[in-house]
């Protein structure tokens, strides 16, 4: 798809480039058409969480804020982290004109736990309807972490809605009906729409409509953001960091955030197959990356160094374990410790310098989303690197569904892609999300979100304990996250690459309010969710 094409079918009403309109045009990197889905608890959603349907609270990722009100107004624990109490908004409404209730989020929390494919923590609370506007949570031991999961990303549902549905991990969710300050306006496979809701609680946001566009990937991007025909979108731009020079009325944020990894398809116990299910073909794949020549060469130097145990090195650096044994994986490649490793592994070289074992090279794919220039760069400068340590790489770039359809199902050998960060500044939810038991499954069916199948009982044991602990008490926290991190150094499901500096461009002479670096007030990506929401809702048109 051309960036003409796209654009002309859906700029209808205006919302590309110029002061004065109330329409955002965003593009998330949406490489290909989209297909509608908004149930926020699908992974292959195309919006809703934070804008359709609301969290009780938003959370800040990018610095240590107090959670801010959405439907809730105010939460406590007990004092041995058992029961978490819940006091509601009494003035929501659904979309559909309904009342919001306790009801409703009772119905939520009781459905996240009988789902699996929507319990992405394994939450296990039970959850009572006090009164309309108070609902008590008990949890069978302390749950302390469980409490920003429960309260900052379990997206409340309507109950007279959801509950007629059979499936409902699996509902793509055409008509989305929630209480948050968007509305679906419209639909297409090139755009859809999102209105201010007219009878939000909190009042129709200023920002009347936002348009998410697909482009055929980065550069289309970057030529949209010349030409002033997309408002906000995350992601590369040549010089980068000249934003406001090439592009004006344009500004630009950096946060170091997501870390971008190769995402293996590692458990042959639960259906995962080819050699990167040898965790010493991927630690030997770690050990031969130039990190320091990716960095220059498809991130424009904005990344930072990542550490193999997944705590950020700036945000967690007091959690990031002594017991690594790289508490940072390493700038330059180290090319005897991967050929150790594969030597070991009963890997020799052939004549054409590629490993092979029982007769069959070493040899792997990597898939990467069609028009991602950052990450296709990054993959094919990797496969380089690679063959000069003896394995071959080839890779694969396909549409953004099949992408995440490959990815979410474990039908693929290595991707690249990010780990997220959870709903508070807390490594826990990441290692909850990507490393725990609890969140994989058999491949074949979808993983939401542990996507490389990863079990390991000393990790699992690690983050039950966490939960029962008191997230402000680190020295009694630490033992549990050198568990966790040694662990997964050790495996190395996830591949580090470097920790992204997660850069987005927007539009500040068209709308003011945006996250800056002295005001970062959330995470300012245009696919975070539920973070795009509070922007969303801090932005005004210019005048």
């Amino acid at each position: 798809m051309t960036l003409s094409l796209a654009l002309t079918g859906c700029s209808a009403d205006g919302g590309a480039g110029g002061g004065g309109s109330d329409t955002l045009v965003a593009y998330t990197s949406q490489s290909g058409d989209y297909q509608i889905n908004f149930n926020p608890y699908s992974p292959t959603a195309i919006d809703g969480p934070g804008t359709i349907f609301e969290p009780l609270f938003f959370y800040n990722i990018a610095r240590k804020d107090k959670p801010e009100p959405r439907l809730g107004t105010a939460f406590s624990w007990n004092k041995q982290g058992t029961e978490l109490s819940v006091t509601l908004r009494s003035d929501a409404r659904w979309s559909d004109g309904q009342k919001f209730t306790a009801d409703d989020v009772v119905f939520t929390l009781d459905m996240i736990r009988k789902t699996p494919g929507m319990n992405s923590t394994g939450y296990s609370g039970t959850a009572t309807a006090v009164d309309p506007t108070h609902v008590k949570i008990t949890f069978d031991k302390p749950s302390f972490s469980n409490g920003p999961q429960v309260l900052g990303r379990s997206w409340i549902v309507p109950k007279h809605i959801w509950s007629k549905i059979a499936k409902p991990s699996e509902d793509v969710m055409r008509k989305p009906v929630g209480t948050g300050p968007f509305k679906l306006a419209g639909f297409k496979p090139q755009a859809f729409t999102l209105e201010a809701n007219p009878d939000y609680y909190g009042g129709a946001p200023a920002l009347k409509k936002v348009r998410f566009v697909t482009l055929s990937g980065n550069q289309s991007g970057a030529d949209a953001l010349k030409t002033g025909q997309i408002d906000w979108q995350t992601g590369p731009v040549p010089d980068i960091k000249n934003v406001s020079k090439n592009y004006p009325g344009y500004q630009a944020v950096t946060v170091p955030m997501n870390q971008a990894a190769l995402f293996t398809c590692s458990n042959a116990d639960l259906g995962c197959s080819g050699p990167q299910t040898d965790p010493a073909v991927r630690k030997a794949i770690y050990y031969a990356m130039d990190r320091t020549q990716l960095n220059a060469l498809a991130f424009e130097n904005t990344a930072s160094e990542i550490s193999p145990g997944f705590a950020l090195p700036e945000r967690d650096h007091a959690l990031v374990s002594p017991e690594l044994t790289d508490r940072i994986a390493p700038m330059q490649p180290q090319a005897d410790k991967a050929a150790d490793l594969l030597q070991a592994a009963g890997y020799t070289k052939g004549s054409d310098g590629i490993y092979a074992k029982n007769g069959k090279k070493l040899a792997l794919t990597v898939k990467v989303v069609s028009g991602w220039t950052d990450y296709i760069t990054a993959v094919t400068t990797i496969a380089e690197q690679l063959k000069k340590a003896g394995i071959k790489l080839t890779v694969q770039q396909v549409s953004w569904n099949e992408w995440s359809d490959a990815r979410g199902r474990g039908q693929y050998q290595l991707l690249i892609d990010s780990l997220s960060q959870g709903p508070a500044p807390d490594p826990f939810y990441l290692y909850s999300y990507f490393f725990s038991a609890k969140t994989t499954a058999p491949v074949g069916r979808i993983a939401n979100p542990n996507f490389a199948r990863f079990k390991d009982t000393k990790v699992d044991a690690a983050l039950n304990a966490l939960e029962a602990i008191d997230p402000q008490d680190t020295a009694a926290r630490k033992p549990y996250y050198d568990t966790i991190q040694t662990e997964i150094e050790k495996s190395m499901p996830y591949i580090p690459i470097l920790t992204g500096g997660t850069t987005s461009e927007f539009n500040a002479s068209k709308f003011t309010g945006w996250p800056t670096e002295d005001d970062l007030y959330a995470f300012p990506a245009v696919w975070g969710r539920p973070d795009n929401s509070q922007v969303f809702l801090h932005l005004k048109p210019a005048k």
